[in-house]
């Protein structure tokens, strides 16, 4: 397992990251998910995260528990804060009220004393950006935190935080977690520039494109009925996807993976990712050790530039289609 900075801070992630929505606490068994972050640990994974919200902290229960059998120093811990906990007017959202009393609630649920990376879910256009700045900043000395990050802000959000935290002498954020893969690339425009310039890291989420990116799903064909696309419970970011114009550009990156490298489309879908140094990880998920297996290969793979040139080619393509999608 290969590391890298988390953005301009001095902590190192594993270039590979283990998540745990849609899985952990609720389709897959606690003993299960709990094999598997094991046999991540044992693998050079050392970033695990998570979220108050996945299934209403019964995932941040199960990562706690599974994690408890290690140093507590040995591995890089992460949840975040936003969505609603409760029906209450303050049980959701960056106002300081919610953000202190979610942060000793996640704590008490993942049996840990700190985390070491704390993420504000999405924006909250509701609160005072300086009101967040200051209570995240407060958790740090407190030691509650180690550091803070956001998750799907966009570069003008990001920008305003970075200036609220120098303005106000406060620490800085360090990272950024938004959905980037092949067919998902917004944050080259604006995120990832600001962020590089702004010192933070990307800890991607979704980089297969919630399964679509393994090859499983093929033109012409219903998706197979044990997968996401099949479960209508979950499904509900692959829709636009499921087009039989980008399946065949899909086939495409599969055979470029095959014919060149050798290896499956989720593999060479991790290290396209991991080609960008604006990229500090990349968080897969996995219901079973193998998968997990597969995917550690990836930080393996050097793409060449030519066979980049190759992949840009069919991934424009795959721009065309979905840019007439609504």
């Amino acid at each position: 397992m290969k590391y890298r900075r988390l953005g301009n801070s001095g902590l190192k992630v594993s270039e590979i990251g283990l998540g745990s929505w849609l899985t952990y606490g609720s389709s897959v068994e606690d003993q299960t998910a709990g094999n598997i972050i094991q046999h991540a640990y044992e693998n050079g994974i050392n970033f695990f995260d998570t979220a108050n919200v996945y299934n209403r902290g019964e995932a941040e229960k199960v990562v706690g528990k599974a994690l408890s059998s290690y140093k507590r120093d040995s591995y890089v811990l992460a949840s975040k804060v936003y969505f609603p906990m409760g029906d209450g007017p303050n049980d959701r959202g960056l106002s300081r009220k919610h953000i202190m009393e979610q942060c000793d609630a996640s704590l008490q649920r993942l049996g840990t004393d700190y985390m070491d990376l704390y993420q504000c879910h999405r924006y909250d256009p509701d609160t005072p950006l300086e009101e967040t700045m200051m209570a995240l900043d407060d958790l740090v000395r407190q030691g509650k935190i180690l550091y803070y990050g956001f998750s799907e802000w966009s570069g003008t959000q990001i920008s305003d935080a970075a200036h609220v935290a120098d303005k106000r002498n406060l620490h800085r954020p360090v990272s950024n977690q938004p959905i980037y893969n092949m067919l998902v690339r917004y944050i080259e425009k604006e995120v990832l520039p600001i962020s590089e310039r702004e010192g933070l890291g990307q800890v991607v989420f979704s980089p297969l494109a919630q399964g679509i990116l393994t090859g499983k799903y093929r033109p012409g064909e219903q998706p197979p009925s044990d997968s996401r696309a099949a479960n209508s419970d979950i499904n509900f970011a692959m829709e636009r996807f499921m087009d039989d114009r980008i399946l065949e550009n899909v086939v495409k990156l599969e055979d470029l993976a095959r014919n060149e490298l050798g290896v499956k489309l989720s593999q060479l879908a991790l290290a396209w990712i991991l080609r960008k140094p604006g990229v500090s990880s990349t968080i897969v998920g996995a219901s079973r050790p193998e998968q997990l297996d597969e995917n550690l290969k990836a930080a393996e793979l050097e793409l060449s530039d030519s066979l980049l040139d190759e992949i840009d080619s069919t991934l424009q393509e795959i721009e065309h289609v979905t840019s007439g999608l609504h």
